[in-house]
């Protein structure tokens, strides 16, 4: 197939893409570069610059296209909460503009890039794809509910093909944001360079991780769906961020001090995915166990010098 994937030079862009490849598909990587980087942009796929606000520009780039996997959106929650504005604009307007651009291109299929967020303050683990989205604590979760909505609006409208992947926590190797406000890779650095972690809650949150390549795996099979699905995209194994602390130093041979930072407001006690409809459906089950994912991790980070 003839691939379009938008944030494709982000960390989950880049590791989708080089699978995407590797399967021979044809990948085209639309990214205006402003958080990812050009060195995530496998030499085999065709890169094209630019902001999916430039619908004009959008609609050249997906003709011919038989697919779009859309992963280009601002993350950072904190940063959501000082700049709304500029989220709403990023997030929900460029996917409605590349919507409006794949309607006019004749390009039916998407699967969206979205987050276990949207179901806001959990009440029960685990979490199915039919729990009620909760009210959002941040610009950015509102953000993803509104980009999966206008998705599931072109289903209705176009007959798109729209399959949505809520990612619960991604990590692994390439894992380079800036800024870093995921917890693994902060935790790694920090613990390789031997200087204190900050850690809220006393690290008593719950969290589903899922490995990077088990991660993009989903997208592949998401490729082969028709109609409007929602899958949680998870390990069903809800883990203490303190016991995974616990875990990279036990890798690493080593411990360093915990800086204790007390409550954060608007963090989720837990979050767990029940990933049964997503194996059902489409045959997909992470693979990766929590403690190999973060051998893998720190050895990249060791080879980088953290």
């Amino acid at each position: 197939m003839k691939i379009v994937v938008t944030g494709g030079a982000g960390f989950i862009g880049s590791h989708t893409q080089r699978l995407l490849l590797d399967q021979k598909h044809q990948v085209t990587v639309i990214d205006n570069l402003s958080k990812g980087t050009k060195q995530n942009i496998d030499t085999r796929s065709n890169f094209i610059k630019a902001n999916l606000l430039d619908q004009k520009k959008i609609e050249l780039a997906l003709k011919g296209q038989d697919a779009v996997i859309h992963m280009a959106s601002f993350i950072e929650v904190g940063e959501s909460v000082i700049n709304p504005t500029g989220f709403i604009e990023n997030n929900i307007l460029g996917t409605a503009k590349l919507l409006a651009a794949m309607r006019l291109s004749k390009v039916k299929k998407i699967i969206f890039s979205s987050s276990a967020c949207v179901y806001g303050r959990p009440k029960k683990v685990p979490l199915f794809e039919t729990d009620v989205l909760s009210e959002q604590e941040n610009p950015y979760g509102l953000s993803k509910v509104s980009m999966e909505q206008l998705c599931a609006l072109y289903h209705k409208l176009y007959n798109f093909d729209v399959t949505i992947l809520r990612y619960f926590n991604p990590y692994g190797p390439g894992e380079n944001h800036i800024p870093e406000t995921h917890a693994i890779p902060n935790f790694i650095k920090a613990t390789l360079n031997k200087k204190p972690i900050p850690l809220y809650w006393q690290g008593s949150q719950i969290r589903d991780f899922i490995y990077i390549e088990d991660l993009a795996e989903a997208h592949i099979k998401a490729l082969e769906v028709k109609g409007l699905n929602y899958f949680n995209v998870g390990t069903e194994t809800g883990v203490k961020v303190i016991d995974m602390l616990n875990s990279i130093f036990k890798i690493v041979g080593y411990k360093v001090p915990i800086q204790d930072l007390g409550e954060r407001t608007g963090d989720v006690p837990f979050l767990v995915a029940s990933a049964k409809k997503i194996k059902k459906e489409l045959g997909w089950q992470a693979k990766v166990p929590l403690i190999m994912g973060l051998q893998k991790t720190i050895d990249f980070f060791y080879d980088k010098g953290a």
